[in-house]
């Protein structure tokens, strides 16, 4: 039976495959009870994962101007999308599987076929259509709306509100990370093929004409500069010659192309303001790191990032949350590597506000405690789980900030010596040094020298903190915290499928990317569920 989806001028079929298994189809299933399984998963289930309902989601993704060639099913080609990210094919890999493999074809309903049931331009064009219309986060939806209509799922047993716990992993960017010269030679070596393309003219006569032999003179930047590098002043001289050529090649390409015409010279002018500082008559390296400073010159939104104070990385942040019951992810986010895991939080809350559901426990680490989603989990009466900052003193035997008595309400603390000072949430309390050089526990409270007192920082969140400390502090509450290693587990089975490099260039194709990859996921944890293809066949 084949549906009719109506879009002005252009009458576009909805995808109906057979339910029942094929004599053939049915070998293929015998042959997946152990390996690969999610093939038979999706065989038996594409039917319910892909609805009319979400179908008509997928159709409304075209244009209704009826023009042009009329397109794929929808519906098949995000089964191509999850059949990619579960054998981590590339897009020619899997027009080749579509027509070679028969659990591939099986799938995508057209066992048998000699041809290959979508071109590689086809499998871009549809990924590029799920990222423009959020369609990506739909199907990460949808497969949580599966799990509770799969009655092997349990979902009916499970509470009906959630307990979600949210984290991040690095991912380590697609593109080059290059140093000062190497970006500017690299943004020169762009300009310079820019130009040519525009102009008709070749390479080589462009550089030459434009004044920046640097480009074509050896087998990098580096090498036709040809200086000793560990020398200060021989790469100051270098740096030099390297900035003066690239001037004169952004001037020569004003003249003879026009100001605005090639974008690359806007991202000379990037790396030229963030790396080098200009003197009265040189050019030297800025001291220190730029803030939000761009570190690849074909990915424009990588950046610089810490995991800690000594493991640094250069990339993206990969954000999932999950839920802890169910163990399914129900939003994801991407973004740069410097960017603080409690701006990421802000999408899971815009993701999470386009489903019905409802939290009871929010489960975070100490890099989310002050984001927008534990505000608003905290206004809406959720409960926060998180371990609290340590506020221990520098050394061991000194007081720590738990040995000072806060009274919120008032607003007071008070030392172990019984001095109370009054304080302001986010401000620091600084006890006078009169009170502090005679207490006779000064030299259990601090190192300061003679004339300073101690000072005790205070949060904005203090209540927040204090609650949490109180929990830590129980047996019971420690073994609460524990349960926030099930986002951990979610996240290394990403990390696994993946790998630690990021697959596109950019932030939304990577949000993309890791969306289909959570939804594989989720449908992995559906036929965990199930006991064998004979229970989803039922």
């Amino acid at each position: 039976m084949v549906g009719l989806f109506w879009k002005r001028g252009c009458l576009m079929q909805s995808w109906k495959p057979q339910v029942v298994p094929t004599r053939r189809e049915a070998l293929i299933l015998k042959r997946l009870k152990r390996h690969r399984r999610l093939f038979a998963f999706l065989r038996y289930r594409r039917h319910e994962l892909l609805d009319e309902s979400f179908q008509t989601e997928l159709v409304a993704m075209y244009r209704d101007s009826g023009a042009g060639v009329v397109p794929l099913n929808p519906a098949m080609m995000c089964l191509v999308v999850i059949l990619q990210a579960y054998v981590q094919a590339s897009d020619a890999e899997a027009v080749e599987l579509s027509v070679m493999d028969a659990r591939w074809q099986m799938v995508l309903d057209c066992l048998g076929s000699e041809k290959p049931p979508f071109s590689q331009g086809a499998l871009q064009g549809f990924r590029e259509r799920l990222i423009a219309s959020d369609m990506d986060r739909r199907l990460l939806e949808r497969t949580v709306a599966l799990a509770k209509e799969t009655r092997e799922f349990g979902w009916k047993s499970l509470p009906k509100s959630l307990r979600l716990a949210v984290d991040s992993r690095p991912l380590q960017g697609a593109g080059r990370v290059e140093d000062t010269v190497n970006l500017l030679g690299h943004a020169a070596r762009k300009i310079a093929e820019g130009a040519a393309f525009l102009l008709s003219m070749d390479y080589e006569s462009v550089c030459h004409a434009a004044g920046i032999p640097v480009l074509v003179s050896g087998s990098s930047v580096k090498a036709a500069l040809d200086i000793d590098w560990n020398d200060a002043e021989q790469k100051r001289a270098g740096l030099r010659t390297l900035n003066g050529q690239i001037e004169s090649l952004v001037s020569w390409v004003n003249r003879r192309v026009g100001e605005g015409e090639i974008p690359e010279v806007a991202v000379a002018r990037q790396i030229q303001a963030q790396d080098l500082e200009a003197t009265h008559d040189d050019v030297v390296l800025r001291e220190g790191v730029a803030p939000d400073r761009r570190i690849s010159i074909e990915d424009e939104e990588m950046r610089h990032g810490r995991k800690s104070k000594t493991k640094r990385f250069d990339g993206y942040k990969e954000h999932v949350a999950s839920d802890l019951d169910s163990r399914l992810i129900v939003a994801c986010a991407v973004t740069p590597a410097n960017i603080p895991e409690g701006e990421a939080a802000e999408s899971l809350v815009q993701d999470l506000a386009q489903q019905p559901v409802t939290i009871r426990e929010l489960h975070i680490d100490r890099a989310y405690i002050t984001s927008e989603l534990a505000d608003h989990a905290e206004a809406g009466g959720v409960e926060i789980l998180c371990k609290p900052w340590r506020g221990s003193a520098a050394s061991k035997q000194k007081f720590s900030k738990s040995d000072f008595k806060i009274n919120l309400r008032d607003q007071t603390i008070t030392c172990p010596g019984g001095v109370t000072e009054s304080f302001e949430l986010g401000g620091t309390v600084a006890f006078s040094p009169e009170d502090c050089g005679p207490c006779p526990l000064r030299a259990w409270c601090t190192h300061s020298a003679t004339g300073r007192g101690r000072s005790i920082h205070i949060a904005e969140d203090e209540k927040r903190q204090k609650e949490l400390r109180k929990l830590q502090a129980s047996v019971r509450g420690r073994e609460r915290l524990r349960q926030r290693t099930g986002v951990e587990h979610r996240l290394a089975h990403i990390a696994n499928r993946k790998g630690r490099r990021a697959r596109y260039l950019g932030t939304r194709k990577n949000l993309f990317d890791l969306r289909r990859t959570a939804a594989l996921q989720n449908l992995e944890t559906i036929q965990c569920k199930q006991q064998g293809p004979a229970k989803m066949a039922a």
